[in-house]
Protein backbone atom coordinates (compact mmCIF):
# COMPACT_ATOMS: atom_id res chain seq x y z
CA UNK A 1 0.00 0.00 0.00
CA UNK A 2 2.77 2.47 0.91
CA UNK A 3 4.57 2.30 -2.46
CA UNK A 4 1.28 2.75 -4.31
CA UNK A 5 0.52 5.88 -2.27
CA UNK A 6 3.94 7.36 -3.10
CA UNK A 7 3.36 6.78 -6.80
CA UNK A 8 -0.18 8.15 -6.64
CA UNK A 9 0.95 11.31 -4.84
CA UNK A 10 3.04 12.21 -7.88
CA UNK A 11 0.70 10.87 -10.54
CA UNK A 12 -2.55 12.49 -9.38
CA UNK A 13 -1.44 16.16 -9.47
CA UNK A 14 0.46 15.60 -12.71
CA UNK A 15 -2.62 14.13 -14.40
CA UNK A 16 -4.77 16.89 -12.89
CA UNK A 17 -2.58 19.54 -14.47
CA UNK A 18 -2.55 17.77 -17.84
CA UNK A 19 -6.33 17.25 -17.81
CA UNK A 20 -6.91 20.89 -16.84
CA UNK A 21 -4.79 22.05 -19.76
CA UNK A 22 -7.00 20.19 -22.23
CA UNK A 23 -10.30 20.98 -20.49
CA UNK A 24 -12.67 23.11 -22.56
CA UNK A 25 -14.30 25.23 -19.88
CA UNK A 26 -13.59 27.02 -16.65
CA UNK A 27 -15.95 24.87 -14.60
CA UNK A 28 -14.26 21.69 -15.78
CA UNK A 29 -10.87 23.07 -14.74
CA UNK A 30 -12.22 24.06 -11.33
CA UNK A 31 -13.76 20.62 -10.79
CA UNK A 32 -10.57 18.84 -11.86
CA UNK A 33 -8.44 20.91 -9.48
CA UNK A 34 -10.81 20.44 -6.55
CA UNK A 35 -11.03 16.69 -7.12
CA UNK A 36 -7.31 16.31 -7.71
CA UNK A 37 -6.24 18.21 -4.61
CA UNK A 38 -8.85 16.47 -2.48
CA UNK A 39 -7.39 13.15 -3.62
CA UNK A 40 -3.86 14.34 -2.87
CA UNK A 41 -4.89 15.39 0.63
CA UNK A 42 -6.52 12.00 1.26
CA UNK A 43 -3.36 10.25 0.04
CA UNK A 44 -1.19 12.43 2.29
CA UNK A 45 -3.27 11.49 5.33
CA UNK A 46 -3.00 7.79 4.39
CA UNK A 47 0.78 8.11 3.97
CA UNK A 48 1.12 9.79 7.36
CA UNK A 49 -0.82 6.93 8.95
CA UNK A 50 1.41 4.32 7.31
CA UNK A 51 4.61 6.08 8.38
CA UNK A 52 3.34 6.42 11.95
CA UNK A 53 2.38 2.75 12.03
CA UNK A 54 5.40 1.18 10.35
CA UNK A 55 8.17 3.69 9.77
CA UNK A 56 9.62 4.95 6.45
CA UNK A 57 8.03 3.91 3.16
CA UNK A 58 9.99 3.51 -0.09
CA UNK A 59 9.41 2.71 -3.75
CA UNK A 60 11.55 1.60 -6.70
CA UNK A 61 14.48 0.40 -4.64
CA UNK A 62 14.50 3.49 -2.45
CA UNK A 63 14.27 6.00 -5.30
CA UNK A 64 11.20 7.46 -3.59
CA UNK A 65 11.39 7.57 0.20
CA UNK A 66 9.14 9.02 2.90
CA UNK A 67 9.95 9.16 6.60
CA UNK A 68 8.22 11.19 9.33
CA UNK A 69 9.74 14.45 8.06
CA UNK A 70 8.61 13.76 4.49
CA UNK A 71 5.13 12.73 5.60
CA UNK A 72 4.67 15.93 7.66
CA UNK A 73 5.77 18.25 4.84
CA UNK A 74 3.61 16.33 2.34
CA UNK A 75 0.60 16.66 4.64
CA UNK A 76 1.12 20.41 5.05
CA UNK A 77 1.63 20.87 1.30
CA UNK A 78 -1.51 18.91 0.44
CA UNK A 79 -3.64 20.77 2.99
CA UNK A 80 -2.55 24.21 1.77
CA UNK A 81 -2.99 23.22 -1.88
CA UNK A 82 -6.54 21.96 -1.27
CA UNK A 83 -7.70 25.03 0.65
CA UNK A 84 -6.11 27.36 -1.90
CA UNK A 85 -7.84 25.41 -4.69
CA UNK A 86 -11.19 26.07 -3.01
CA UNK A 87 -10.32 29.74 -2.51
CA UNK A 88 -9.11 30.09 -6.11
CA UNK A 89 -12.52 29.20 -7.52
CA UNK A 90 -14.17 32.30 -6.10
CA UNK A 91 -11.05 34.47 -6.32
CA UNK A 92 -10.47 33.94 -10.04
CA UNK A 93 -14.17 34.32 -10.84
CA UNK A 94 -14.12 37.69 -9.07
CA UNK A 95 -10.94 38.65 -10.91
CA UNK A 96 -12.65 37.82 -14.19
CA UNK A 97 -15.80 39.78 -13.39
CA UNK A 98 -13.71 42.75 -12.26
CA UNK A 99 -11.65 42.75 -15.47
CA UNK A 100 -8.34 42.02 -13.73
CA UNK A 101 -7.60 38.95 -15.83
CA UNK A 102 -7.63 40.77 -19.14
CA UNK A 103 -5.79 43.87 -17.91
CA UNK A 104 -2.22 43.96 -19.18
CA UNK A 105 -2.48 40.52 -20.78
CA UNK A 106 -3.17 39.92 -24.44
CA UNK A 107 -4.50 36.40 -23.93
CA UNK A 108 -8.15 35.66 -23.22
CA UNK A 109 -9.46 35.02 -19.77
CA UNK A 110 -10.12 31.34 -20.55
CA UNK A 111 -6.46 30.94 -21.46
CA UNK A 112 -5.46 32.53 -18.15
CA UNK A 113 -7.74 30.12 -16.29
CA UNK A 114 -6.09 27.29 -18.22
CA UNK A 115 -2.61 28.43 -17.24
CA UNK A 116 -3.50 28.78 -13.57
CA UNK A 117 -5.36 25.48 -13.24
CA UNK A 118 -2.65 23.61 -15.17
CA UNK A 119 0.39 25.11 -13.50
CA UNK A 120 -0.81 24.88 -9.91
CA UNK A 121 -1.12 21.06 -9.87
CA UNK A 122 2.25 20.76 -11.62
CA UNK A 123 3.73 23.10 -9.00
CA UNK A 124 2.26 20.84 -6.30
CA UNK A 125 3.63 17.71 -8.01
CA UNK A 126 7.12 19.23 -8.04
CA UNK A 127 6.89 20.11 -4.33
CA UNK A 128 5.73 16.59 -3.51
CA UNK A 129 8.67 15.15 -5.46
CA UNK A 130 11.03 17.33 -3.40
CA UNK A 131 9.80 15.65 -0.23
CA UNK A 132 9.82 12.12 -1.62
CA UNK A 133 13.06 12.10 -3.62
CA UNK A 134 15.62 10.03 -1.74
CA UNK A 135 18.30 10.96 -4.26
CA UNK A 136 19.72 14.41 -3.52
CA UNK A 137 20.23 15.07 -7.23
CA UNK A 138 16.60 14.29 -8.02
CA UNK A 139 15.58 16.51 -5.10
CA UNK A 140 17.53 19.36 -6.69
CA UNK A 141 15.78 18.74 -10.02
CA UNK A 142 12.41 18.83 -8.22
CA UNK A 143 13.24 22.16 -6.54
CA UNK A 144 14.21 23.54 -9.94
CA UNK A 145 10.89 22.30 -11.31
CA UNK A 146 9.02 24.22 -8.62
CA UNK A 147 10.68 27.38 -9.92
CA UNK A 148 9.77 26.64 -13.53
CA UNK A 149 6.12 26.10 -12.60
CA UNK A 150 5.73 28.96 -10.14
CA UNK A 151 7.54 31.64 -12.17
CA UNK A 152 4.65 31.66 -14.64
CA UNK A 153 2.21 32.00 -11.75
CA UNK A 154 4.10 35.10 -10.58
CA UNK A 155 3.79 36.51 -14.13
CA UNK A 156 0.13 35.47 -14.31
CA UNK A 157 -1.38 38.95 -14.77
CA UNK A 158 1.05 39.93 -17.51
CA UNK A 159 1.59 43.45 -16.14
CA UNK A 160 5.05 45.06 -16.34
CA UNK A 161 5.43 44.75 -12.56
CA UNK A 162 4.42 41.08 -12.72
CA UNK A 163 6.94 40.34 -15.47
CA UNK A 164 9.65 42.18 -13.54
CA UNK A 165 8.87 40.19 -10.38
CA UNK A 166 8.91 36.91 -12.32
CA UNK A 167 12.21 37.81 -13.97
CA UNK A 168 13.79 38.69 -10.63
CA UNK A 169 12.44 35.46 -9.10
CA UNK A 170 13.82 33.36 -11.98
CA UNK A 171 17.26 34.99 -12.05
CA UNK A 172 17.90 35.07 -8.29
CA UNK A 173 16.39 31.61 -7.84
CA UNK A 174 18.49 30.28 -10.72
CA UNK A 175 21.71 31.61 -9.22
CA UNK A 176 20.79 30.11 -5.86
CA UNK A 177 19.95 26.72 -7.32
CA UNK A 178 23.23 26.73 -9.24
CA UNK A 179 25.02 26.91 -5.91
CA UNK A 180 22.77 24.15 -4.56
CA UNK A 181 23.73 22.01 -7.56
CA UNK A 182 27.43 22.46 -6.85
CA UNK A 183 26.75 21.60 -3.21
CA UNK A 184 24.98 18.41 -4.31
CA UNK A 185 27.90 17.44 -6.57
CA UNK A 186 30.38 18.03 -3.76
CA UNK A 187 28.24 15.96 -1.41
CA UNK A 188 28.45 13.08 -3.85
CA UNK A 189 32.22 13.58 -4.14
CA UNK A 190 32.59 13.53 -0.35
CA UNK A 191 31.33 9.94 -0.38
CA UNK A 192 32.87 8.74 -3.63
CA UNK A 193 35.20 6.34 -1.79
CA UNK A 194 32.33 4.55 -0.03
CA UNK A 195 31.45 1.04 -1.10
CA UNK A 196 28.37 1.24 -3.29
CA UNK A 197 28.80 4.93 -4.15
CA UNK A 198 29.23 4.04 -7.83
CA UNK A 199 25.62 2.84 -8.07
CA UNK A 200 22.44 4.85 -8.56
CA UNK A 201 22.01 4.81 -4.78
CA UNK A 202 25.31 6.63 -4.22
CA UNK A 203 23.58 9.97 -3.83
CA UNK A 204 20.59 8.69 -1.86
CA UNK A 205 20.13 10.54 1.40
CA UNK A 206 19.40 7.32 3.29
CA UNK A 207 22.66 5.81 1.95
CA UNK A 208 24.79 8.83 2.86
CA UNK A 209 23.14 9.44 6.25
CA UNK A 210 24.00 5.93 7.41
CA UNK A 211 27.65 6.48 6.45
CA UNK A 212 28.02 10.16 7.29
CA UNK A 213 31.00 9.58 9.58
CA UNK A 214 32.96 8.25 6.58
CA UNK A 215 32.34 11.25 4.31
CA UNK A 216 35.22 13.56 3.44
CA UNK A 217 34.89 16.36 5.96
CA UNK A 218 36.60 19.17 4.06
CA UNK A 219 34.49 18.58 0.94
CA UNK A 220 31.29 18.25 2.94
CA UNK A 221 31.99 21.53 4.73
CA UNK A 222 32.08 23.37 1.40
CA UNK A 223 29.08 21.40 0.15
CA UNK A 224 26.96 22.54 3.09
CA UNK A 225 27.90 26.18 2.58
CA UNK A 226 26.78 25.99 -1.05
CA UNK A 227 23.60 24.09 -0.16
CA UNK A 228 22.78 26.68 2.51
CA UNK A 229 23.24 29.54 0.05
CA UNK A 230 21.31 27.72 -2.65
CA UNK A 231 18.31 26.40 -0.79
CA UNK A 232 18.45 29.44 1.50
CA UNK A 233 17.78 31.55 -1.59
CA UNK A 234 14.70 29.46 -2.32
CA UNK A 235 13.58 29.83 1.30
CA UNK A 236 14.19 33.59 1.20
CA UNK A 237 16.89 33.79 3.85
CA UNK A 238 18.73 37.12 3.89
CA UNK A 239 20.63 38.38 2.00
CA UNK A 240 19.15 36.14 -0.77
CA UNK A 241 15.61 37.31 -0.03
CA UNK A 242 15.07 40.20 -2.42
CA UNK A 243 12.81 38.29 -4.85
CA UNK A 244 10.17 37.55 -2.24
CA UNK A 245 8.32 40.88 -1.77
CA UNK A 246 7.89 41.36 -5.52
CA UNK A 247 6.85 37.76 -6.20
CA UNK A 248 4.36 37.60 -3.34
CA UNK A 249 2.93 40.98 -4.24
CA UNK A 250 2.35 40.14 -7.92
CA UNK A 251 1.25 36.49 -7.92
CA UNK A 252 -2.44 35.60 -7.62
CA UNK A 253 -3.29 35.44 -3.92
CA UNK A 254 -3.83 31.64 -3.70
CA UNK A 255 -0.51 31.08 -5.52
CA UNK A 256 1.22 33.55 -3.15
CA UNK A 257 -0.20 31.62 -0.18
CA UNK A 258 1.31 28.39 -1.54
CA UNK A 259 4.65 30.09 -2.19
CA UNK A 260 4.81 31.55 1.32
CA UNK A 261 4.05 28.28 3.10
CA UNK A 262 4.36 25.04 1.12
CA UNK A 263 7.27 26.23 -1.02
CA UNK A 264 9.07 27.64 2.02
CA UNK A 265 8.61 24.30 3.78
CA UNK A 266 10.07 22.41 0.81
CA UNK A 267 13.13 24.67 0.66
CA UNK A 268 13.72 24.19 4.39
CA UNK A 269 13.15 20.45 3.95
CA UNK A 270 15.97 20.30 1.39
CA UNK A 271 18.20 22.28 3.74
CA UNK A 272 17.38 19.92 6.62
CA UNK A 273 18.60 16.93 4.60
CA UNK A 274 22.01 18.56 4.13
CA UNK A 275 22.07 19.75 7.74
CA UNK A 276 21.59 16.20 9.03
CA UNK A 277 24.41 14.85 6.83
CA UNK A 278 26.78 17.65 7.84
CA UNK A 279 26.01 17.50 11.54
CA UNK A 280 26.55 13.74 11.58
CA UNK A 281 29.87 14.08 9.77
CA UNK A 282 31.27 17.25 11.35
CA UNK A 283 29.22 17.71 14.48
CA UNK A 284 26.40 20.24 14.92
CA UNK A 285 28.51 23.32 15.66
CA UNK A 286 29.60 24.11 12.09
CA UNK A 287 26.23 23.87 10.30
CA UNK A 288 24.41 25.17 13.38
CA UNK A 289 26.56 28.29 13.57
CA UNK A 290 25.93 29.15 9.91
CA UNK A 291 22.20 28.61 10.29
CA UNK A 292 22.10 30.83 13.37
CA UNK A 293 23.96 33.56 11.48
CA UNK A 294 21.65 33.53 8.46
CA UNK A 295 18.55 33.08 10.59
CA UNK A 296 19.24 36.03 12.88
CA UNK A 297 20.29 38.13 9.86
CA UNK A 298 16.98 37.37 8.12
CA UNK A 299 15.02 38.36 11.20
CA UNK A 300 17.02 41.57 11.59
CA UNK A 301 16.69 42.65 7.95
CA UNK A 302 12.92 42.14 7.99
CA UNK A 303 12.36 44.51 10.94
CA UNK A 304 12.85 47.93 9.26
CA UNK A 305 10.89 46.87 6.18
CA UNK A 306 7.98 45.73 8.33
CA UNK A 307 8.07 48.95 10.36
CA UNK A 308 7.91 51.28 7.34
CA UNK A 309 5.83 49.10 5.01
CA UNK A 310 3.04 50.70 2.96
CA UNK A 311 1.78 47.59 1.15
CA UNK A 312 0.14 44.84 3.20
CA UNK A 313 0.98 42.02 0.78
CA UNK A 314 4.63 43.05 0.81
CA UNK A 315 4.39 43.26 4.60
CA UNK A 316 3.36 39.60 4.62
CA UNK A 317 6.33 38.82 2.36
CA UNK A 318 8.80 40.45 4.77
CA UNK A 319 7.04 38.67 7.59
CA UNK A 320 7.69 35.38 5.78
CA UNK A 321 11.38 36.30 5.52
CA UNK A 322 11.31 36.82 9.28
CA UNK A 323 9.76 33.39 9.84
CA UNK A 324 12.21 31.72 7.48
CA UNK A 325 14.88 33.17 9.75
CA UNK A 326 13.06 31.93 12.85
CA UNK A 327 13.00 28.39 11.48
CA UNK A 328 16.66 28.61 10.44
CA UNK A 329 17.51 29.64 14.01
CA UNK A 330 15.54 26.69 15.39
CA UNK A 331 17.42 24.32 13.08
CA UNK A 332 20.74 25.88 13.99
CA UNK A 333 20.17 25.43 17.72
CA UNK A 334 20.31 21.68 17.17
CA UNK A 335 19.27 18.93 19.53
CA UNK A 336 15.80 17.57 20.02
CA UNK A 337 14.51 20.82 21.55
CA UNK A 338 15.48 22.93 18.54
CA UNK A 339 14.24 20.31 16.09
CA UNK A 340 10.88 20.02 17.83
CA UNK A 341 10.51 23.80 17.88
CA UNK A 342 11.32 23.86 14.14
CA UNK A 343 8.68 21.29 13.24
CA UNK A 344 6.05 22.89 15.46
CA UNK A 345 6.76 26.32 14.02
CA UNK A 346 6.64 25.02 10.46
CA UNK A 347 3.21 23.49 11.13
CA UNK A 348 1.79 26.53 12.91
CA UNK A 349 3.25 29.01 10.41
CA UNK A 350 1.73 27.10 7.48
CA UNK A 351 -1.76 27.53 8.93
CA UNK A 352 -1.46 31.16 10.03
CA UNK A 353 0.39 32.54 7.00
CA UNK A 354 -1.95 30.83 4.51
CA UNK A 355 -4.88 32.38 6.33
CA UNK A 356 -3.29 35.83 6.26
CA UNK A 357 -2.78 35.73 2.50
CA UNK A 358 -6.35 34.61 1.89
CA UNK A 359 -7.65 37.47 4.06
CA UNK A 360 -5.36 39.87 2.20
CA UNK A 361 -6.85 38.64 -1.07
CA UNK A 362 -10.37 39.45 0.08
CA UNK A 363 -9.34 42.93 1.18
CA UNK A 364 -7.46 43.55 -2.06
CA UNK A 365 -10.39 42.52 -4.24
CA UNK A 366 -12.89 44.69 -2.37
CA UNK A 367 -10.78 47.84 -2.03
CA UNK A 368 -8.89 47.36 -5.33
CA UNK A 369 -5.58 48.25 -3.69
CA UNK A 370 -2.81 46.73 -1.60
CA UNK A 371 -1.81 50.03 0.01
CA UNK A 372 -2.56 50.85 3.64
CA UNK A 373 -3.07 54.57 3.00
CA UNK A 374 -5.70 54.03 0.30
CA UNK A 375 -7.73 51.72 2.52
CA UNK A 376 -7.37 53.82 5.64
CA UNK A 377 -9.17 51.69 8.19
CA UNK A 378 -12.45 50.11 9.11
CA UNK A 379 -11.96 46.77 7.35
CA UNK A 380 -13.75 45.01 10.20
CA UNK A 381 -16.83 47.22 9.66
CA UNK A 382 -16.89 46.81 5.90
CA UNK A 383 -15.90 43.12 5.92
CA UNK A 384 -16.71 41.81 9.43
CA UNK A 385 -15.62 38.18 8.97
CA UNK A 386 -12.51 38.97 6.92
CA UNK A 387 -11.46 41.81 9.24
CA UNK A 388 -11.87 39.75 12.41
CA UNK A 389 -10.04 36.74 10.96
CA UNK A 390 -7.29 38.96 9.51
CA UNK A 391 -6.60 40.50 12.92
CA UNK A 392 -6.76 37.13 14.67
CA UNK A 393 -4.33 35.56 12.20
CA UNK A 394 -1.95 38.50 12.57
CA UNK A 395 -2.02 38.18 16.36
CA UNK A 396 -1.23 34.49 15.92
CA UNK A 397 1.62 34.98 13.45
CA UNK A 398 3.38 37.57 15.61
CA UNK A 399 3.38 35.15 18.54
CA UNK A 400 0.64 36.52 20.75
CA UNK A 401 -0.50 33.98 23.38
CA UNK A 402 -2.50 31.81 23.51
CA UNK A 403 -1.97 31.17 19.79
CA UNK A 404 0.27 28.31 18.78
CA UNK A 405 3.20 30.28 17.37
CA UNK A 406 3.87 31.68 20.83
CA UNK A 407 4.52 28.11 21.95
CA UNK A 408 7.04 27.34 19.20
CA UNK A 409 8.85 30.67 19.56
CA UNK A 410 9.01 30.23 23.33
CA UNK A 411 10.56 26.78 22.76
CA UNK A 412 13.15 28.32 20.44
CA UNK A 413 14.15 30.95 23.01
CA UNK A 414 14.26 28.32 25.75
CA UNK A 415 16.45 26.02 23.63
CA UNK A 416 18.72 28.94 22.75
CA UNK A 417 19.43 29.95 26.34
CA UNK A 418 19.70 26.31 27.44
CA UNK A 419 22.28 25.68 24.71
CA UNK A 420 24.38 28.70 25.63
CA UNK A 421 23.45 30.74 22.53
CA UNK A 422 22.75 33.87 24.54
CA UNK A 423 23.57 36.47 21.88
CA UNK A 424 21.41 34.77 19.26
CA UNK A 425 18.58 34.38 21.77
CA UNK A 426 18.66 38.05 22.80
CA UNK A 427 18.70 39.17 19.15
CA UNK A 428 15.85 36.74 18.45
CA UNK A 429 13.73 38.43 21.13
CA UNK A 430 14.76 41.95 20.02
CA UNK A 431 14.01 41.42 16.34
CA UNK A 432 10.84 39.51 17.12
CA UNK A 433 9.62 42.47 19.17
CA UNK A 434 10.29 44.84 16.27
CA UNK A 435 8.31 42.72 13.81
CA UNK A 436 5.55 42.31 16.42
CA UNK A 437 5.21 46.08 16.80
CA UNK A 438 5.32 46.92 13.09
CA UNK A 439 2.91 44.25 11.92
CA UNK A 440 0.39 44.92 14.69
CA UNK A 441 0.55 48.68 14.13
CA UNK A 442 -0.14 48.47 10.39
CA UNK A 443 -2.70 45.67 10.31
CA UNK A 444 -4.40 46.79 13.53
CA UNK A 445 -4.89 50.29 12.12
CA UNK A 446 -6.20 48.96 8.83
CA UNK A 447 -8.69 46.61 10.49
CA UNK A 448 -9.82 48.69 13.47
CA UNK A 449 -9.27 52.27 12.34
CA UNK A 450 -12.04 54.60 11.12
CA UNK A 451 -13.37 53.62 7.67
CA UNK A 452 -13.39 55.94 4.66
CA UNK A 453 -16.77 57.68 4.32
CA UNK A 454 -17.48 56.36 0.81
CA UNK A 455 -16.71 52.69 1.51
CA UNK A 456 -19.67 50.33 1.15
CA UNK A 457 -20.10 46.88 2.70
CA UNK A 458 -18.50 43.92 0.99
CA UNK A 459 -20.56 40.96 -0.21
CA UNK A 460 -19.95 37.53 1.33
CA UNK A 461 -17.87 35.37 -0.97
CA UNK A 462 -18.74 31.70 -0.33
CA UNK A 463 -15.69 30.04 -1.89
CA UNK A 464 -13.19 32.36 -0.26
CA UNK A 465 -15.14 32.35 2.99
CA UNK A 466 -15.18 28.57 3.24
CA UNK A 467 -11.38 28.38 2.96
CA UNK A 468 -10.87 31.17 5.48
CA UNK A 469 -13.28 29.75 8.03
CA UNK A 470 -11.70 26.29 7.77
CA UNK A 471 -8.20 27.68 8.33
CA UNK A 472 -9.40 29.98 11.13
CA UNK A 473 -10.99 27.03 12.92
CA UNK A 474 -7.77 25.03 12.63
CA UNK A 475 -5.73 28.00 13.89
CA UNK A 476 -7.88 28.34 16.99
CA UNK A 477 -7.91 24.60 17.74
CA UNK A 478 -4.15 24.05 17.41
CA UNK A 479 -3.56 26.88 19.85
CA UNK A 480 -4.95 24.64 22.58
CA UNK A 481 -4.79 21.09 21.25
CA UNK A 482 -2.89 19.07 18.69
CA UNK A 483 -4.40 15.72 17.63
CA UNK A 484 -2.27 12.86 18.92
CA UNK A 485 -1.39 11.47 15.44
CA UNK A 486 -0.27 14.91 14.24
CA UNK A 487 1.80 15.45 17.38
CA UNK A 488 3.41 12.02 16.93
CA UNK A 489 4.22 12.90 13.31
CA UNK A 490 5.79 16.20 14.40
CA UNK A 491 7.87 14.43 17.05
CA UNK A 492 8.99 11.83 14.51
CA UNK A 493 9.98 14.59 12.08
CA UNK A 494 11.91 16.34 14.87
CA UNK A 495 13.77 13.10 15.56
CA UNK A 496 14.86 13.00 11.90
CA UNK A 497 16.09 16.61 12.09
CA UNK A 498 17.95 15.90 15.32
CA UNK A 499 19.68 12.96 13.63
CA UNK A 500 18.11 10.30 15.85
Amino acid sequence: MGPLILAALLLVPFLTGAASFFARGRRAMEALNLAGFAAVFGLSVALAGLVLAGGPVSLWGGFLYADHLSALVILLTAAVALLCAVYAVGYLRDEESGGALSAGNGSGTLQQFRWYYSLTPLFAAAMLLVTMANNLGVMWVAVEATTLASVFLVAFYGKPTSLEAAWKYAIIGGVGLSMALFGTILTYYSGHALAGSDTLAGLNWSFLAGRAAQLDKTTLRLAFILALLGYGTKAGLAPMHTWKPDAYGEAPVPAAAILSTAMLNCALYALVRFYVLTSRALGPDFPGGLLLLFGVLSMGISVPFVLIQRNYRRLLAYHTIDHAGIMAVAMGLGGMAGALALMLHMTFHTVAKSLLFLCAGNVSQHFQTDLFRKIGGGVIRVMPATGAIFLMAMLAIIGMPPFSLFQSEFLIVKAGFAGGHHTASVLFILFGTGVFAGALLHVGGMVLGPPAPDTGPAPWRPWQGASMLALAAVLVVIGFWLPAPLLDLIRGAAAVVAGN
